[in-house]
């Protein structure tokens, strides 16, 4: 049972959000998973990586706010959508939490003892469709199927969280607050809102033309830092309220942006013109990681590889801009960066040491700044 005075504590903290220790001291917890794999020249800001999944597609990996597990979404040959999985750290145990349908974005929320997650499975077993293309543009699909869903950590008792018309997903966790924000085209076009774990209290957070989503929480749960799309003419502002409509956004010209937790001081942060996205903060909640094709496109236009403008690489900024720094040396996409709750360790997708064309898998450093 709590105590009084802890609950007035929590309570204060959810009025007013501070900054919050590491929930894992550094000197307790050893990652046991997978195997060790050979740092890459130029990667100097990580060392002793681990690859944690080793077939299939595996990204999106989220950290317990324990430091002790990883919840990802996973796709291997034999499966007709992702599901998601929750992978122990010190075993390497992998089990399925998700029921069927399509799923996407999941993420612990405080305590551990529950997740969110965004499905389809509950308008049927049969995923929905997945379009790449239409005309010259790569895609993304927004499913109007989807909702949001809390489960317990093992995936039983499952409750959907959202029921408006069209998409509601890429919900993330404040870690002081235990607040939620996601993405939802309720209002007509795809915005950030924030709620109560319970669903309740629903705020709206941006109020712009074009896409705003996949944010996350700064540590201190002030801000919030996301991916915006910037149409830079009338034409590409009309196509995408075109594509929207069905059920599609461009993800090509997306740029890094922060706001305030209640929706002030919205900035963006990088200006190339690129794809950039999976932004998160990094511990001292003024720098921000990110994955970023900029520097392929600036090879392929150029006159370089053209294929160059394909490989995605992870880079950190400055909150007020500036120069990214280089953080990975791939020639493949690196993506979905996270730093572990005690901010020892960073997580991130890669496509390296694949076996297969196509195959994504997660991988775990530790980060030296």
């Amino acid at each position: 049972m709590r105590s009084p005075v802890l609950g007035l504590l929590l309570a204060a903290a959810c009025a007013s959000p501070a900054a919050v220790e590491p929930t894992v001291p550094v000197s307790t917890f050893v990652i046991g998973a997978g195997k060790p794999v050979a740092d890459l020249p130029g990667e100097s800001h990580l060392k002793n990586v681990r690859q944690l999944t080793f077939d299939g597609e595996n990204a999106e990996a989220y950290w317990s706010n324990d430091g002790k597990q990883l919840i990802l979404q996973r796709r291997n040959g034999e499966m007709p959508a992702d599901q998601i999985y929750v992978l122990d750290l010190a075993s390497g145990d992998m089990k399925q939490i998700s029921t069927g349908g399509r799923t996407t974005c999941s993420y612990f929320m405080q305590g551990d003892k529950k997740v969110i997650y965004a499905s389809t499975h509950h308008t049927g077993n049969e995923p929905p469709p997945v379009a790449k293309r239409t005309g010259r543009s790569y895609v993304w699909n927004v499913h109007r199927e989807y909702d949001l869903f809390v489960a317990n950590a093992d995936g039983s008792g499952t409750t959907q969280l959202t029921k408006e018309p069209g998409y509601d997903a890429e919900a993330t966790v404040c870690p002081v607050t235990g607040a939620l924000v996601f993405t939802s085209v309720r209002d007509g076009d795809l915005e950030l809102y924030t709620c109560e774990p319970d669903g309740s209290n629903v705020k709206r957070i941006t109020n712009r033309p074009g896409y705003d989503g996949g944010a996350f929480f700064s540590h201190d749960g002030r801000k919030l830092v996301f991916r915006s799309a910037f149409p830079r003419t009338p034409e590409e502002g009309k196509e995408d309220v075109e594509l929207l409509g069905q059920a599609l956004v461009r993800p090509s010209h997306m740029e890094i942006t922060v706001v305030n937790r209640d929706g002030s001081g919205f900035k963006q942060v990088t200006n190339n013109g690129c794809a950039n996205f999976a932004p998160y903060y990094l511990p001292d909640d003024k720098r921000i990681i990110f994955s970023s094709n900029f520097e392929g496109m600036r090879i392929a236009q150029q006159g370089g590889d053209h294929k160059a403008a394909r490989n995605f690489d992870l880079f950190v900024v400055s909150e007020d801009g500036g120069e990214p720094q280089r953080i990975t040396n791939s020639p493949d996409f690196d993506g979905f960066p996270v730093f572990s709750p005690n901010g020892r360790y960073l997580v991130f997708a890669s496509n390296r040491y694949s076996t297969k064309e196509g195959e994504t898998n997660v991988f775990v450093a530790e980060w030296v700044d």
